[in-house]
């Protein structure tokens, strides 16, 4: 009797195994466009379709104008705008608890978790860079690139980089770090401001029916970059210069529009220059302008500023060099009456 009862719980326990390994974490509840999905990393994936059915191991992936609503076995759900890769890494879901690791590898989405009375919650969306932390909550992620940017609906999360040092997401407050870096302090999200424009923007691609057009999907990163370089000047003149140039940086990371790089590259080095007096640090951020941005808006003040600093840190034949650089490529330019001085002061 004793080796049946136990013969008996194997099989039981083995049951419970294969139950949870093959269980479905939940379903594709709508979606339009583009979607598509495979079980596991590295094969190419196939077309998805409403009620498909992930587990553990699944990738799901929207197109340029593809949309999906997953509806976990929890009752939770995420929403999956445009150009979003996501793996389903780990879902476990018992009476007292439930466990989730969901890994954003690009784009944005929105998460809804719920938390039932008595249950304990332990979910994480991961992006290459960031981990949300999630007991339950309403948040929205964006990744892009080494950047990842966060807004609060409802609940709390928390959210971290590489380091154990972590910040709070709340309601109506926006949280973004970059290149695994602890992120920055919450952000009040006001009104009749870019930053509560780019939410706004994300709510609507992220809402129960998807957008007619896909153009404010691809201007939030942008919306959000120029913000941070208006934020990040307010930073430096409060005396904040590490969190202004972290600022700076994540707009780098998110936008790939010459005039926001060229604009985030200068404000960089401003702070080096004006408030830190990295002289070196300065010039490097002028000439990455000059190097990779030479038709942007910004290359005439950054040849301008190259020479200034270069003169000041005593090299006085390069200096001269760049500014009759800048004489031969903007004769009427903003700065040609301090260059022609600086041309005369200087001597071979």
């Amino acid at each position: 009797m004793k080796k049946i009862f136990t013969m008996i719980l194997i099989n039981l326990c083995f049951f419970m195994f294969i139950s949870h390994v093959y269980a479905a974490a939940g379903k594709i509840a709508k979606l339009t466009g583009e979607v598509s999905w495979r079980d596991r990393a590295n094969v190419p994936y196939k077309k998805a379709k409403e009620g498909l059915e992930f587990k553990e191991g699944y990738w799901i992936k929207t197109g340029k104008n593809g949309w999906a609503k997953l509806s976990l076995s929890d009752r939770s759900t995420f929403t999956l705008a445009n150009n979003t890769e996501l793996e389903i890494d780990k879902f476990l879901v018992s009476t007292d608890k439930k466990e989730g690791v969901f890994k954003l590898t690009q784009g944005k989405l929105r998460a809804t978790v719920t938390r039932l009375a008595g249950q304990q919650t332990n979910f994480k969306v991961k992006s290459p860079t960031a981990v949300a932390g999630i007991k339950g909550t309403e948040f929205m992620m964006m990744t892009q690139g080494y950047a990842n940017v966060l807004f609060g609906n409802e609940g709390k999360a928390e959210i971290g980089g590489d380091s154990a040092s972590n910040k709070p997401l709340t309601a109506d407050t926006m949280v973004q770090n970059t290149r695994g870096i602890t992120p920055t302090d919450p952000v009040k999200v006001e009104q009749n401001t870019p930053l509560y424009t780019a939410k706004e923007g994300f709510e609507k691609i992220t809402a129960a029916q998807p957008p007619e057009e896909w153009e404010a999907s691809g201007n939030l990163p942008h919306i959000i970059a120029r913000w941070n370089i208006q934020h990040g000047h307010y930073l430096a003149d409060s005396g904040k210069y590490e969190e202004a140039l972290y600022v700076f940086q994540i707009a780098l990371d998110l936008s790939d529009k010459l005039e926001i790089r060229g604009d985030a590259r200068l404000e960089r080095g401003a702070v080096y220059s004006r408030f830190l007096r990295n002289q070196e640090a300065a010039l490097a951020e002028y000439l990455l302008i000059l190097e990779e941005y030479p038709i942007s808006p910004q290359r005439e003040t950054a040849l301008y500023l190259t020479g200034i600093l270069l003169d000041e840190m005593g090299f006085t034949k390069r200096a001269k060099e760049r500014l009759l650089q800048y004489k031969s490529e903007f004769p009427n330019g903003k700065h040609i009456g301090n260059v022609e001085t600086y041309l005369q002061r200087i001597k071979d």
